[in-house]
């Protein structure tokens, strides 16, 4: 018995360019997408957070390995977030207090337009923090961010130290203390001020 040996079906040169047209419109796979759509989850305690922190505003790459060796706070905000805006002030002050030597507070900003993100900005013209504006997600995908504000602290190695999301009173005096406890002692050393 012989088998007949069938040629798959040629495609017409003529819906190439067609196919090759839906083939490119499909969704990139990343590490953002899990295959159903589905953020991945935020980093945990001990874990390296996802490196690519956007633009600052000087146009400047961020990188939280760029930060290794200092106290990281990446933070996630919105300006229709009270809580948020409540937050930024408070980060403000701590990253003022101890300074950019031991300590770098990176504001993201939740998916917003330019104006809403510059509007808060102008409207807290003392609060001296590194701000990004991450209108499309990008960022706040790959960190698996669903509601602001939403904090991770990442200690001098490059981990993450703490995950905040939400925002209350009472977390402020926790986030406060877990902060100091990653800084070098001669910091907390140091008079108030100096």
């Amino acid at each position: 018995m012989t088998i007949a040996k069938t040629a798959a079906p040629r495609m017409p040169r003529a819906c190439l360019p067609v196919a090759l047209a839906l083939f490119l419109s499909l969704p990139a796979a990343g590490p953002a997408a899990a295959a159903d759509g589905a953020l991945p989850p935020p980093p945990k305690r001990g874990e390296i957070p996802p490196d690519a922190l956007g633009r600052d505003r000087n146009g400047d790459e961020l990188a939280v390995s760029q930060f290794k060796g200092k106290v990281l706070i990446v933070t996630f905000w919105a300006s229709w977030c009270g809580p948020c805006r409540r937050e930024l002030p408070i980060l403000g002050k701590v990253q003022q207090a101890v300074g950019r030597e031991h300590l770098d507070v990176v504001a993201i900003n939740y998916k917003e337009d330019r104006d809403a993100f510059n509007r808060v900005i102008r409207a807290n013209p003392a609060v001296k923090l590194t701000y990004v504006q991450d209108t499309r997600g990008r960022i706040s995908d790959t960190y698996g961010v669903k509601t602001v504000p939403h904090m991770f602290i990442v200690g001098p190695d490059g981990r993450v130290a703490h995950v905040h999301n939400g925002y209350s009173p009472d977390m402020l005096d926790g986030f406060v203390k877990e902060m100091l406890a990653l800084l070098p002692p001669e910091v907390l050393a140091r008079p108030p001020g100096s």
